[in-house]
């Protein structure tokens, strides 16, 4: 492992990449911490720590870093690109253009990230307008008596709105130029980024609430997980597929044999995404149409049976969800008739199986198959900071730090990254970091 991180620190050219993403890094993280004009940055910091504990804010604060919370330049964090994605991905099942653009290849995936741009900017100023509007009605920090945003003019607050949606298009540039001239997807190694930084911060939290042993445990307890879940990533089902052979002028093209890859968790982290996002949503729109002292009987069950993490009804919900989600993800991005349709075109085939319908049915079966696990797994993982609310009866009142959306998104990229600067090392003779 080290042998080949000093190889890849020697290679100029990886060095290059590597000390290019450190700097991006850096300044990514500065902008995260520089307050949105018009805020009260002493207040901002008083009051802060009261709503970090909120459920509502709690996956929003994860992607962005802790920026939301402090309403600095990057408040919107990388969210808004992640449901554009989504979105965008989705779309090009319903419309033909879309799926157009996606069979052109290079050219139409481009105008296809330029949709995605656009749609960001707009789900950024969605999403700025109500952090703002959530913020100036005292209800983003509900136990705060000091003013967040002095000057509540339109003006004010237009400006503060504006900056945060710069923000997010900054955050893309910057993401971009990683992808482009850096180490690792951009993106993901930005939302990567964001969750690494509230580690210590959660853990400082533990050890000032439940001591050093409660700390040693749950450092053990996420070692086992991050373990599980870099075992479980790695697991696919490979299906053989035979390739016949084709005289093309005097050349003869095929005869070879390959796999077709299925991981377990074919859905990635998206169908958590989706859950979290599904759960937050009956908060947020209680808190924006709602008085913030009111106790109507709607507004208490949100907060007790569908905010509450260590509630029975919210564990089951986003179970459930989890599972639901993954079948409906899956079942859109993975098109058997598609995969079957193009190894009949070039001449492969599945051992024992006939090309065409035939094919896609047992392409079907297999994955319908490798999906319940995958589900079931994706569920275990995101409920496990729950049930462990639940069981020692914190409530919401600690964040379980090695669970759920955090573990599966920072294993996930890690491991892309290292396969990444891994490949570049064999390239050049070295041997990876696997090796």
């Amino acid at each position: 492992m080290l042998s080949a991180f000093r190889s890849a620190l020697a290679t100029p050219d990886l060095r290059k990449k590597i000390l290019f993403t450190l700097a991006i890094v850096a300044v990514y993280r500065i902008g995260a911490t520089i307050p949105a004009p018009g805020i009260s940055y002493g207040a901002v910091q008083a009051c802060s720590s009261q709503a970090q504990q909120e459920g509502v804010y709690q996956l929003l604060n994860l992607f962005s870093g802790g920026a939301l919370l402090q309403l600095s330049l990057f408040s919107t964090g990388i969210m808004p690109y992640i449901t554009a994605s989504i979105i965008i991905q989705l779309l090009t099942v319903v419309i033909p253009r879309f799926e157009e653009l996606k069979k052109e290849g290079q050219s139409g995936q481009g105008k296809l990230t330029q949709y995605t741009r656009y749609l960001t900017i707009a789900l950024a100023i969605l999403q700025a307008t109500g952090v703002v509007a959530l913020a100036d009605r005292k209800q983003l920090f509900p136990d705060c008596d000091q003013s967040i945003i002095p000057d509540n003019s339109v003006y004010s607050l237009a400006l503060i709105v504006i900056t945060m949606t710069a923000g997010t298009a900054v955050m893309m540039w910057l993401g971009e130029l990683i992808t482009e001239r850096g180490v690792g997807n951009g993106m993901s190694v930005l939302i990567f980024l964001n969750i690494a930084a509230r580690i210590p911060v959660e853990g400082g939290n533990i050890l000032s609430n439940g001591g050093g042993i409660a700390l040693t445990m749950i450092c053990i307890f996420g070692l086992v997980i991050i373990a599980s879940v870099i075992f479980v990533e790695q697991g696919q089902r490979r299906i053989p597929v035979q390739y016949a052979k084709r005289m093309i002028g005097r050349r003869m093209y095929g005869g070879t044999s390959t796999y077709l890859p299925i991981k377990v968790n074919q859905a990635g982290v998206i169908p958590v995404i989706f859950a979290s996002s599904l759960l937050y949503l009956p908060d947020l729109i209680s808190r924006l149409v709602g008085d913030q002292n009111s106790n109507s009987g709607w507004q208490v069950f949100i907060k007790n049976y569908i905010v509450n993490q260590g509630n029975w009804v919210h564990i089951l919900l986003y179970f459930g969800l989890i599972i639901f989600f993954t079948y409906f993800y899956i079942t859109i991005t993975f098109n058997v008739d598609e995969r079957a349709e193009e190894m009949k075109k070039f001449g492969g085939f599945i051992p024992g199986i006939r090309p065409g319908r035939p094919t896609a049915e047992y392409l079907s079966f297999v994955l319908g198959r490798i999906t319940l696990p995958g589900s079931l797994y994706l569920g275990i993982i995101a409920i496990l900071p729950n049930f462990f609310l639940s069981v020692t009866g914190s409530g919401n009142n600690q964040n379980f730090p090695f669970g759920g959306t955090a573990v599966l998104i920072m294993v996930g990229v890690g491991l892309d990254t290292v396969k990444q600067i891994e490949s570049q090392l064999m390239q050049r003779n070295y041997e990876g970091f696997l090796k």
